[in-house]
């Protein structure tokens, strides 16, 4: 054996332990080794690369920094549109998608798929002949922004695809959310609070300000992570037939996927499993804020279609809001872009579903006649969805409140 034979096959297995102590920390939130052990190895790996460049590997994780930082980001457009998902918040409404699903596919045997929703940034990432050339944003749906260097940066996303059981294709096009796990936001949070500095609202907030940072060094220092939950395009075709096989078979190149995954038979059963996730959402290693059901066979979801900015074949089914109790201290006006008068209750700051939440429109005058609002009252205030957050009944007996605040 050459020495670069010899010193690549060193390096190699370095990669591929640290690319474990990766999985297990980041995906299974179940760390196998302490934080120095895993510097010690990353360390070795980098003095090799020094020593010997002419042997660094595509896929080493030491290559996380992609030099000077970017004056801007390139907008990208996007070859399959990177749609939204419409909302469902009960079951009634759920069953209502059920029918209509039916309604466009009699007579034939519906099963569904069920995944965690992510609350994270959801990214398209491009592979040509299993090497990564691209990580874009969702954007605006047709364009977005090309983060490539600071995606390179994610520890358990694979720069170099690799398997021993599928065959790499010449063209993958996934796409999944980047999400900073829980474990990793409260050490980075309680890190920059000893630091003095500014600590994240949430993990989301957290993840997204880090995928935008115009230097790829910030990326790298944070905990993120990618969960993969498709795929745009495939060549040659993969030959799979439905959604779930589609996500197993990107694990077979590394890519995590949800901890909790379903083939449901029947829209009762998936919203069973929403009631065991939403159970389950607290001891989860990341934050969610409900979960997507998806018509599992892709054959029928290209009969089902799209809409004009989301999929017939798939919705978003999102938890209850999540409420906390607060007070409110003042009530104070804002003047508007048009000049219109607007009264604002001031609330003592409260974190509702990973928001701070400090203030609440009121709308006018006469909405403070009708509630009643005053200085001092208890209100109740809780998150719909990503919509927004209301504050309900007031906890003393005098203030019942009822209104959309903007956030």
């Amino acid at each position: 054996m050459t020495q670069d034979s010899t010193i690549k096959a060193q390096m190699r297995q370095l990669i591929q332990i640290l690319a474990k102590h990766n999985h297990a920390y980041y995906v299974m939130d179940q760390p196998t080794i302490e934080d120095s052990e895993y510097d010690q190895l990353f360390h070795q790996l980098k003095a090799l690369e020094q020593q010997y460049p002419e042997c660094i590997q595509a896929d080493t994780p030491t290559n996380k920094v992609g030099g000077q930082a970017l004056p801007k980001f390139d907008s990208i457009t996007h070859v399959v549109p990177m749609l939204s998902l419409g909302n469902v918040f009960n079951q009634e409404d759920l069953f209502a998608f059920a029918r209509r699903i039916e309604e466009r596919l009699p007579n034939q045997k519906i099963q569904y798929d069920v995944e965690l929703k992510f609350d994270g940034l959801a990214i398209s990432l491009w592979y040509e002949n299993g090497i990564l050339v691209r990580g874009v944003t969702r954007g605006d749906g047709e364009t977005g922004e090309d983060i490539t260097q600071n995606v390179k940066t994610i520890r358990n996303l694979p720069k170099v695809l690799s398997s021993d059981l599928v065959k790499i294709p010449t063209l993958l096009e996934v796409r999944g959310e980047v999400l900073m796990p829980k474990a990793g936001f409260e050490k980075l949070n309680a890190e920059n609070e000893a630091k003095g500095e500014k600590t994240f609202a949430n993990p989301r907030n957290a993840a997204a300000g880090s995928l935008r940072q115009l230097d790829p060094a910030v990326a790298a220092s944070r905990p993120l992570a990618f969960y993969a939950y498709g795929i745009a395009q495939c060549e040659p075709n993969h030959g799979l037939t439905s959604m779930s096989e589609s996500l197993q078979w990107l694990t077979n190149f590394g890519f995590a996927v949800g901890e909790r995954h379903f083939v449901c038979d029947s829209i009762q059963e998936v919203q069973e499993k929403y009631e065991q996730i939403n159970a389950e959402r607290p001891n989860l290693s990341v934050e969610i804020d409900g979960m997507v059901v998806k018509v599992d066979d892709l054959k029928q979801q290209q009969q089902l279609g799209f809409l004009s900015r989301e999929p017939r074949w798939a919705t978003a089914y999102k938890f209850p809001a999540v409420a906390a109790l607060t007070t409110v201290e003042n009530i104070d006006w804002q003047v508007g872009r048009t000049g219109t008068l607007t009264p604002v209750a001031r609330l003592n700051p409260v974190a509702v579903g990973g928001v701070t939440v400090s203030n609440v429109t009121l709308h006018n005058i006469g909405e403070i006649h009708r509630l009643d609002v005053r200085v001092g009252d208890t209100v109740s205030v809780y998150r719909s969805g990503d919509v927004g957050v209301t504050m309900n009944s007031s906890v003393s007996s005098r203030t019942q409140l009822d209104f959309q605040m903007a956030v």
